[in-house]
């Protein structure tokens, strides 16, 4: 007897294929299987909210990938979760039901998040380009009564008069700029620039610190996030994923002053180049020793191999750092994604 309802009829054109537990398939009904990115994208999307790797296999065969279900209404994601119990006769549990909607929103907000982190660092990198163009060059020549110009600089000297009181006023508050920072807290507190380059297991000479100090600040973030995550689940609260300011609120209650945003932010890509490919990062450190190069000069070379292993992995830099287990914990740097996309628009691909 043939079975005339279209629901079933949907549902066998479907052939869920179980794997191994790291890796699940998805087959259409042309028999391409599609295993790899978006599989692992959503099962990462509900891992921490209870939803069976069933329902996940289930979601992909219906076609949904991690960017359209986080672009979906809250009413959209209400259908799909009436569909998956109504035609595909699935008996998902009630804490599967706000699981998977609780996931997406809890997504939606972290890419909000991560675009609105894009855009101020766009904007503090605009204001900061424009302060430099905008500020008075200590030129050579000087004006004198007559309109002309004598080399009087040339003599080390300087006239009282060729500033204007708003000028000196922008120069007090730039060196005010330059000499602080301000904290999440709201308090100021002074600049470091702690780090020199060195070595492999090389210890720091005077008072700054080497490159081995600084990767092991990255790894105790990764404790204060998990002491974090701790208090959270205690309090029946929503856990943070990566370090925010909440981990350095925390870390600075706990005594760890020292680790602060602005600094941990800076060198991400730095400790990302350890994480990722360790021998090109020693590499990189010997040259820039052995060179006298300073830590600003290394810094800005670190880009280079992460540009590298991104066109490698298809230019998906989120993936590297998702994949590893040190690096899912912390946003990729503006700066890297973009240098990302300029390469990509580049070669064409």
């Amino acid at each position: 007897m043939v079975d005339d309802c279209p629901v079933h009829n949907m549902q066998a054109h479907f052939d869920m294929v179980q794997a191994e537990p790291t890796a699940l398939l998805y087959k259409r009904p042309d028999g391409t299987a599609l295993a790899g990115r978006e599989s692992r994208r959503l099962k990462e999307l509900f891992k921490d909210f209870g939803v069976q790797p069933s329902t996940v296999t289930v979601m992909g065969q219906m076609g949904f990938t991690l960017s359209t279900l986080i672009n979906m209404k809250d009413e959209e994601v209400d259908f799909v979760i009436k569909s998956m119990i109504e035609e595909y006769h699935l008996d998902l549990l009630m804490g599967e039901q706000f699981g998977i909607k609780a996931a997406v929103r809890a997504k939606r907000r972290l890419v909000v998040e991560e675009l609105e982190q894009q855009r101020m660092d766009m904007a503090a990198l605009s204001n900061e380009k424009k302060r430099r163009l905008e500020e008075p060059s200590d030129g050579l020549l000087l004006k004198d009564g007559n309109g002309s110009l004598e080399a009087l600089g040339l003599l080390g000297l300087t006239d009282p008069d060729s500033d204007s009181e708003g000028k000196k006023a922008a120069k007090r508050r730039q060196r005010k700029r330059r000499s602080k920072e301000v904290g999440d807290d709201g308090e100021e507190r002074p600049r470091e620039h702690p780090f020199i380059v060195t070595e492999p297991g090389e210890p720091a000479k005077g008072k700054k610190n080497g490159l081995d100090y600084l990767f092991d600040l990255y790894e105790q973030c990764g404790k204060f996030l998990e002491e974090v995550q701790h208090i959270a689940k205690e309090k029946g609260e929503k856990c943070p994923s990566k370090v925010t300011n909440e981990v350095f609120r925390h870390a600075k209650l706990t005594g760890a002053g020292y680790i602060n945003k602005p600094k941990m932010r800076d060198y991400v890509h730095c400790y990302a180049l350890h994480c990722l490919d360790v021998e090109t990062s020693n590499n990189l450190r010997k040259e820039f020793k052995e060179r006298g190069e300073n830590v600003g000069a290394w810094c800005q070379a670190c880009y280079f191999p992460l540009v590298t292993l991104a066109r490698q992995n298809e230019w998906d830099i989120d993936d590297l750092f998702n994949q590893n287990d040190k690096l899912r914990i912390w946003y990729v740097p503006t700066k890297l994604r973009q240098l990302c996309h300029i390469e990509r628009m580049k070669h064409g691909e």
